[in-house]
């Protein structure tokens, strides 16, 4: 027989061929291994981190600031929206809460709304004396020192909330003016 025709059971080196081949040393086969989790770990924050910053860039608003300041005189700022008004509600005289003396109040409210809106103009028109008694009410429930030129602001934001939430049906009040406020305090 030819040496090419043996059968041998086993690799050049002489080992038989259904033993496991044995590799490198036990760290060489782990350093792969750890080498791929420590790259997963770092994408997986550098991924994360990313995310955070877009998010919180978005939340405030590209990192841009939220204060503004305008120049009123500047052509650039917008103008006032233009309202048509009613002033048919007339003068309005009562007394304040006050105890034991109350003031005397007069007051001349305008209400503005929006310019063209014909059914907000019928229904100030038809609620004249809705509107009148309303105020008469309002001024009546407040003390003297609540209708201090200082709070007028504050007063015409009442109203016009108070007009538009608990009156009008269709109508929005835009803006309230005071064509008069006077305060009269009663000496003894």
């Amino acid at each position: 027989m030819a040496d090419s025709d043996d059968i041998f059971d086993g690799d050049e080196s002489g080992e038989p061929s259904g033993a496991p081949k044995k590799r490198g040393g036990g760290l060489g086969n782990l350093l792969p291994t750890i080498l791929k989790f420590v790259a997963i770990g770092i994408g997986a924050m550098i991924f994360i981190i990313t995310v955070c910053v877009i998010t919180y860039n978005i939340m405030q608003g590209g990192g841009k600031s939220q204060t503004q300041i305008y120049d009123p005189n500047s052509p650039y700022v917008g103008t006032r929206p233009q309202y048509a008004y009613y002033d048919m509600v007339g003068s309005i005289t009562t007394r304040t809460r006050d105890f034991p003396v109350p003031s005397s109040v007069t007051v001349e409210v305008i209400i503005g709304y929006d310019m063209g809106d014909q059914a907000a103009s019928l229904e100030l028109v038809s609620r004249r004396f809705a509107l009148r008694d309303f105020l008469r009410h309002y001024f009546a429930g407040k003390t003297a020192a609540e209708l201090t030129t200082e709070r007028e602001e504050e007063l015409k934001k009442e109203i016009r909330e108070q007009l538009n939430t608990r009156l009008l049906d269709t109508a929005r009040a835009r803006e309230i003016l005071f064509n008069r406020l006077d305060v009269a305090s009663e000496a003894l």
